[in-house]
C-alpha cells in the first residue's frame, strides 16, 4: 500500500515541478521585457526565484518518493 502512495506522490511532485518550471520561465521572460515597468520586472524576477526553489523542492521530493516506491 505504501508503494502505491509513494508512486502517487511521485507523480504529484513531478506535475508540481513542471508547473513551477513553467511559471519560472514565464516570470523570467517578464523580468527581461524592457516594455514592462521596473516594479513589475522586479516582482517577476523575485517570483522566478521563488518558482525555481519550488521546482527544486518538488524534484527532490519526487526522487525520494520514487526511491521509496521501488524499494
Amino acid at each position: 500500500m505504501d508503494t502505491i502512495k509513494n508512486a502517487g506522490n511521485y507523480v504529484s511532485d513531478k506535475v508540481q515541478s513542471a508547473t513551477s518550471g513553467t511559471a519560472k520561465e514565464t516570470h523570467k521572460e517578464v523580468a527581461k521585457d524592457s516594455d514592462v515597468g521596473v516594479g513589475s520586472r522586479l516582482q517577476a524576477a523575485g517570483d522566478a526565484v521563488s518558482d525555481k526553489a519550488k521546482e527544486s523542492k518538488h524534484d527532490a521530493s519526487a526522487e525520494v518518493n520514487k526511491q521509496a516506491a521501488t524499494h
